[in-house]
């Protein structure tokens, strides 16, 4: 029986392998020491929005895809099909109506979005998926979701050293895998070539190889206020496929 919140040992971890090729790489087209060109980790108190009847600037075809019982979601509005730039905002269910509650700059990959996302395509898979597990290679800073710390997700050396610290805090987003399971857990039940290992984690300062990244703080703040009992999800695209 899994508790939300408790740390998995790196031990139990260690059978699952470490499956990191779609969050980063080393050809990623970054160099050590780039700078953030959105101005920095910015986490930031948005204005008032509150008593919203839906989720803003998404049509029905997404809109209808938040499950009935999600009463938290993680909105990644993408600037464009191509670009890597976006903004991450989160939504919280108030009885009927949904309250904007904080929002960060991000990157997503740096080829920018897909509804039919390939293994290694460099760009975002377009929709509505659930978030389940949580970990990274920092210990548990009081997440709501079930949290497996492990050595094991460490981003290799051999990548340039702006991305060394990714993956110090991981959301899976459950695109094709298996929920329940560790961020870094090999299982893809569409197979290899829908790719996976689509996560949210920490900012390098430019566009990833398919997962959607933002500020240390912002990922903290997710981490410790998404709660399972809310069924929080992710809802994620460029501007046009969000609306569509």
């Amino acid at each position: 029986m899994r508790i939300a919140g408790a740390v998995r040992t790196a031990a139990a971890l260690a059978a699952c392998g470490v499956l990191l090729t779609s969050c980063g790489s080393s050809d990623d087209g970054t160099k050590a020491g780039a700078k953030n060109d959105e101005g920095g980790d910015r986490a930031k108190r948005a204005e008032a929005t509150t008593d919203l009847k839906r989720i803003p600037d998404v049509g029905d075809r997404l809109q209808n895809k938040i499950p009935q019982n999600s009463r938290q979601v993680v909105a990644v509005y993408g600037e464009g099909e191509d670009s890597a730039k976006s903004t991450v905002v989160l939504y919280e269910k108030s009885g009927s109506t949904w309250d904007k509650t904080r929002s960060w700059a991000a990157h997503n990959g740096k080829k920018g979005w897909t509804t039919d996302h390939r293994e290694n395509d460099k760009r975002s898979p377009v929709g509505v998926f659930t978030l389940t597990d949580a970990g990274g290679v920092l210990p548990d800073p009081g997440a709501g979701l079930p949290y497996t710390q492990s050595a094991s997700m460490q981003a290799p050396h051999y990548w340039a050293k702006s991305h060394w610290h990714d993956f110090d805090y991981v959301i899976a987003i459950d695109y094709n895998r298996a929920k329940g399971t560790p961020p870094n857990d090999p299982t893809r039940p569409q197979g290899q070539s829908k790719g996976g290992s689509i996560w949210l984690h920490m900012d390098h300062g430019s566009g990833t190889s398919g997962c959607v990244s933002l500020s240390k703080q912002g990922m903290e703040y997710l981490l410790k206020n998404l709660d399972p009992k809310q069924h929080p999800v992710v809802l994620m695209g460029d501007k046009a496929n969000l609306k569509a």
